[in-house]
């Protein structure tokens, strides 16, 4: 039996009577690469510094035209990969903020100090670009504690993610008169209440203050049970048992509010999702045919049905997903 048939995301809708229709797409979810300049255990996109995969100008300037487009679409997040290693990075941003889009950009905080790993391609103007564009930076860190964010990431990472959230921090990054937002999202191995996750930014707060840092909120996100995860939870004979703690935790509120009801994920071909979990399953979204960033038609991506499967547990879960 498959773990589609085994988790059928469908009937607890069903048992719940939640239709979970798309309400909107305020926002471009831009996958622009699956180039990183790490290869963290957990990561849902298999990114590495072995990926190719890149956004090409012919799509970047396609989704900026859709932005120009639809009004009511207000935000861009940019996510990778480190997808600041994509070449079309910056004409990116820009491009989207002179049309006043509110742009959110993923980010590891190491790869200003690695930079590219195909060509060296240093990055330390990275805190001062994000600065003049007032970019909101989701900072990814596993976790307050060097061993634990090193065993994730690879030795010595911890300490390169602290004075990349100093970098920050300098150019006004996580301090309210700035206005400049750094928020920090660290990915929990299962269910985590509003509680819990309150709990942890505050133990977050005060371990971050020890090296002088600060942040403006902690986002912890239920690793979503594809790819590397996937693989660990199978290769630890673990992957029934978080299932299993997905499923008791599932929670209606957090369903209702899931992401894919309010934005739509373009991948670096242009092909469209209904997020960026469902693009690295290959799950396109498709009317009568398959779409690309060059059909976009806001009224039909409305209309759609989104694409569920047993991964969307890890969204629904406790506080809920990203």
């Amino acid at each position: 039996m498959t773990k589609e048939e085994r988790y059928d995301f469908w009937d607890i809708l069903a048992k719940s009577d939640l239709n979970l229709a798309p309400i909107s797409v305020e926002t471009l979810w831009v996958n622009v690469t699956r180039l990183c300049n790490q290869a963290c255990r957990h990561c849902h996109v298999d990114a590495s510094p072995r990926r190719t995969e890149q956004m090409g100008r012919e799509v970047v300037d396609r989704c900026l035209e859709i932005l120009e487009q639809n009004e009511q679409i207000k935000n861009l997040d940019i996510t990778g990969g480190a997808p600041e290693l994509n070449p079309y990075y910056g004409y990116f941003v820009v491009g989207a903020r002179k049309l006043n889009k509110h742009v959110v950009s993923r980010h590891n905080l190491t790869v200003i100090f690695d930079g590219n790993p195909d060509n060296g391609d240093r990055k330390e103007y990275l805190p001062a670009f994000f600065a003049d564009n007032q970019v909101e930076i989701l900072a990814s860190l596993p976790h307050y504690e060097a061993h634990y964010t090193d065993s994730v990431r690879g030795t010595g990472v911890f300490q390169k993610s602290i004075e990349g959230i100093r970098l920050l921090n300098d150019v006004g990054y996580g301090k309210t008169e700035a206005g400049l937002v750094l928020n920090i999202v660290c990915n929990s191995n299962g269910p985590i209440s509003p509680k819990q996750c309150l709990e942890l930014e505050i133990r977050f707060r005060e371990e971050l203050s020890r090296y002088g840092l600060v942040f403006n909120k902690l986002y912890a996100v239920t690793n979503v049970p594809i790819n590397r995860f996937w693989a660990q939870l199978q290769k630890s004979g673990t992957y029934n048992e978080y299932m299993n703690s997905l499923i008791k935790n599932f929670d209606p509120e957090a369903a209702r509010g899931v992401a894919c009801r309010s934005l739509v994920s373009v991948g670096y071909d242009g092909r469209l999702y209904d997020c960026d979990f469902n693009q690295m399953l290959d799950l396109q979204i498709a009317n009568s045919r398959l779409l690309t960033i060059f059909d976009f038609d806001l009224n039909a991506l409305l209309g759609r049905k989104i694409r569920f499967g047993s991964h969307c547990f890890g969204c629904t879960a406790g506080g809920g997903g990203s």
